[in-house]
């Protein structure tokens, strides 16, 4: 009964994964449930918790140093980036995928590529997308926007690939946001974790804060046009083309 009780505790709940918003349930099935929060899941085989996206590198300078800096670095982060960058961008790849605008995903796969800004970045978001990408051909090698998926060049994006795996799960556009952003939040509160480092409760309080932002941030991104999207965060940036030469290293560059 112990252990059911702590697992309980460590596992993510729906609710969390879908930003306590009760009604975003309705219309989801189980099977589409399931499948999002096994997108969302550190366990998906693509390799997200081998980034820290610039947090190791502000631990080295003295930027984040405890849970509050490191909560506070988190927050930014996803207010300045994600929710401008990455949810928008997403929002339009799965309305693309949904409706088989085969040429509107590689627009938008090209738009990830010119929009990351250090070598490292573009590595993270094309060896992720890449790998999603195999694993779903392994799951629905038989979807007609499976090869348009693969053809994409030099790899897809882990934002295009992600989009696509929620439309094959049938998941709603308001659910796949909040579980990629969710599946972002955990595996950069792990990275907080091990870089600050921080114990597991504090690890929990910072992704309850993360939680708690994600919802609002869904809404105005679902509500976003191409012209009000941007990457544009300078200061994360130089942290990690500094993290790709930094001596001591526990993060992928």
């Amino acid at each position: 009964r112990s252990r059911a009780f702590a697992l309980s505790l460590a596992a993510p709940s729906a609710q969390a994964l879908l930003g306590h918003k009760p009604q975003a349930l309705l219309g989801l099935r189980p099977q589409a449930l399931l499948g999002l929060m096994r997108l969302a899941s550190p366990a998906l085989p693509v390799g997200g918790y081998s980034y820290s996206e610039g947090l190791e590198a502000a631990v080295d300078t003295h930027r984040v140093s405890d849970e509050a800096s490191a909560q506070r670095w988190l927050i930014d982060q996803l207010a300045l980036s994600l929710a401008r960058s990455d949810l928008p961008l997403l929002a339009a790849a799965w309305r693309a995928w949904t409706a088989a605008d085969t040429a509107r995903a590689a627009a938008l796969n090209d738009w990830i590529l010119c929009t990351r800004e250090s070598g490292e970045a573009r590595q993270q978001t094309l060896q992720m997308g890449r790998s999603l990408a195999e694993w779903l051909r392994q799951q629905h090698g038989g979807d007609a926007r499976m090869p348009p998926l693969l053809a994409l060049k030099p790899a897809p994006s882990w934002p295009l690939a992600f989009a696509l795996a929620c439309v094959l799960a049938d998941a709603p556009l308001q659910a796949s946001l909040l579980g990629f952003a969710f599946g972002w939040a955990e595996n950069m509160v792990q990275a907080a974790v091990k870089s600050v480092p921080l114990g597991q409760s504090a690890g929990q309080r910072v992704l309850g804060a993360l939680v708690a932002e994600l919802p609002g941030h869904v809404e105005r991104a679902m509500a976003m046009s191409d012209e009000q999207r941007q990457c544009f965060t300078p200061m994360l940036a130089i942290l990690s083309a500094q993290h790709e030469t930094q001596y001591s290293r526990l993060f992928r560059s």
